[in-house]
């Protein structure tokens, strides 16, 4: 596993602060260390069963383990946001518990875990039932939306962010959430699903087979690779990858804007939603938290704004549409964020 961070939080001796985000893409937990310290643990959420060659018995790979192993039957099982059925819920469950059993997550533990704003009920009384039914938390379980668990690393140490009115923005690869927060109550919560990662995923596809004229093509998890390691606003260089062809051999290309094109396309359309249909929402419905969180800054967080780039572009286009100075910050992780701030509430729950 991967990504693995130290923070200083405070925590008790009886029972262990430990922080969740069950995403649609990574699932990333914050934990003790069990050196005074804290420790984030990143891993792909998805899972695939193979049969032991000698036993026969079913078995469970998750995690990039799965996902480069069995590519042809991995199960992603949160792609759209949410456990949605019967078979994702139990898939949900099957991982949740494979991962925290290979991190030796406590299970006298106090667990919050991030949710996203998204109107779909059931789905997230699925999540719930996932999470709540696992082997940790036997001290507390609670849960707290992910645009505000994200943005309290982005404003500094501790819990500062809960006693401050600001906007939060989360660019996930499901949904895009945007809310308001008046010392930690939510105003206005904003969500779309017409704006997010999996759609720069899609169109990176559509891109390269462009400009390749028609040789090349590419499924999403190479997309999303070709995204997270090479995408950015500023200093994009063009890369070459090698495919090989159905006849034999291999096809050796070169990408250019079938990453950046689909990049850019994003911040116009993240931006264009923020400023003219969550904020006058929020405008129309609280007009002094309006004022006062435009004064402060606007925090982004989710794995699109991990992009080295999109955090400083993101500011400026949305102060050129706003026509006034907007300042945008973004936590040192922004995919891991929501983990990390739910740990720190945990750490005060406890």
């Amino acid at each position: 596993m991967s990504d693995d961070e130290s923070t200083d939080i405070n925590e008790s001796d009886e029972s262990a602060a430990v922080g969740v985000k069950l995403g649609s893409t990574r699932t990333v937990l914050d934990i003790p260390d069990g050196r005074g310290g804290r420790e984030r643990h990143s891993v792909l959420t998805c899972l695939a069963t193979y049969e032991d060659a000698i036993t026969g018995e079913e078995k469970v790979l998750f995690g990039e383990e799965a996902a480069v192993e069995y590519p042809d039957r991995v199960r992603f099982m949160l792609r759209s946001g949410l456990p949605e059925d019967d078979d994702s819920v139990a898939d949900a469950e099957r991982f949740f518990e494979a991962v925290v059993d290979a991190h030796d997550v406590p299970e006298d533990s106090a667990v919050v875990y991030a949710v996203p704003t998204i109107d779909n009920e059931a789905g997230v009384e699925n999540l719930k039932s996932v999470i709540e039914g696992s082997s940790i938390g036997g001290v507390e379980t609670r849960s707290y939306p992910e645009s505000l668990c994200g943005a309290i690393p982005a404003y500094g140490d501790d819990l500062d962010a809960i006693d401050e009115v600001f906007v939060s923005v989360n660019l996930g690869s499901t949904t895009m959430e945007a809310c308001a927060y008046r010392r930690g109550e939510q105003l206005s919560p904003f969500s779309t699903g017409s704006v997010t990662g999996n759609e720069v995923d899609r169109r990176i596809v559509a891109a390269v087979e462009e400009e390749t004229q028609g040789r090349v093509h590419i499924d999403r998890t190479t997309a999303r690779e070709y995204k997270e390691q090479h995408g950015d606003v500023y200093d994009f260089e063009p890369f070459t990858d090698v495919v090989q062809q159905p006849g034999g051999g291999s096809h050796e290309f070169t990408v250019d804007r079938g990453v950046q094109e689909p990049i850019d396309r994003y911040i116009d359309e993240a931006v264009d939603v923020v400023a003219n249909e969550f904020l006058p929402e929020l405008a129309n419905d609280h007009m002094k938290p309006y004022q006062l969180a435009l004064g402060r800054p606007l925090a982004i967080t989710g794995g699109m704004a991990c992009i080295p780039g999109l955090t400083e572009e993101f500011e400026k286009r949305l102060s050129e549409e706003l026509d006034r100075d907007v300042e945008v910050v973004s936590p040192d992780d922004p995919a891991t964020a929501a983990a990390d701030g739910a740990a720190r509430i945990a750490a005060r729950l406890v």
